[in-house]
């Protein structure tokens, strides 16, 4: 039977990327969004060209009032597309930045990055357990952050830090469904992030790229071939582990 990822935040940057990664070891993918409905059909319109099948849902990762209807919008796609009532994998990717001091940083700021980056990926996963069938794979994106500091990321930093928690103890729970969850951590890499502050300002850019072992700073294509091997069954063995995606970035 062939498997089915859910990406969210696969509009665009590495979460596009993701689910085409996913879709080259022949899965078919959920793409969600926020708000770029074109950008996520157009992701649509990748996976079919490269011959599997994939819908778009609309999903705001940060808040989780909205959950229950997103499950139920699913709950439908999986029927409609793939007449099944479960999914496989499900890579919690949605995520933004915020860059400010510790001291600079307002309760907006904070609440948004725990609300998006670890309230909703423990109640996202939470909500969709039931429908993910065993045996099935998670995945959660954290930040090579939580290993070394930055001036301005103590926030996102330490919501990330939690993720990474989380998905020990997620392991450990699922485990008995031989559902297996682990944490993959990138290096600074060129996406929206930020704004597309590293891709787009060059002196950024290179102070990322002066910290990293192999001299640049990451592409997306750096990342989602990682994120979709751990999803193959190649990989069936690796469990409640950070793995750190940075090309050896400040060692």
């Amino acid at each position: 039977m062939t498997k089915i990822a859910i990406v969210t935040g696969s509009s665009r940057g590495l979460g596009r990327n993701t689910a085409l990664n996913i879709a080259r070891q022949g899965s078919d993918v959920v793409v969600t969004y926020h708000s770029q409905a074109d950008a996520a059909l157009a992701v649509v319109a990748e996976v079919e060209a490269l011959g599997r099948k994939a819908v778009a849902l609309q999903l705001d990762a940060g808040n989780v009032t909205t959950f229950p209807a997103f499950v139920e919008r699913l709950r439908q796609a999986l029927r409609d597309t793939w007449q099944r009532d479960s999914f496989d994998h499900l890579v919690n990717n949605a995520g933004h930045g915020d860059m400010a001091s510790i001291a600079e940083t307002s309760e907006a700021q904070f609440d948004a990055l725990v609300n998006v980056h670890f309230k909703g990926v423990f109640f996202l996963t939470q909500a969709l357990l039931p429908l993910m069938a065993d045996g099935g794979r998670i995945v959660n994106i954290s930040s090579g952050l939580t290993r070394i500091s930055y001036p301005g990321f103590a926030a996102y930093s330490a919501v990330k830090g939690a993720v990474e928690v989380l998905s020990v103890y997620l392991a450990k729970e699922l485990g008995s469904r031989g559902i297996a969850v682990n944490t993959v951590a990138p290096g600074a890499i060129e996406t929206d992030f930020l704004g597309g502050a590293v891709r787009d300002l060059p002196d950024l850019n290179k102070v990322f790229a002066d910290m990293t072992t192999l001299g640049r700073v990451g592409v997306p294509g750096d990342i989602g071939p990682m994120i979709a091997s751990l999803l193959g069954e190649e990989n069936r063995w690796i469990n409640a582990q950070r793995i750190e995606v940075s090309g050896g970035q400040t060692i």
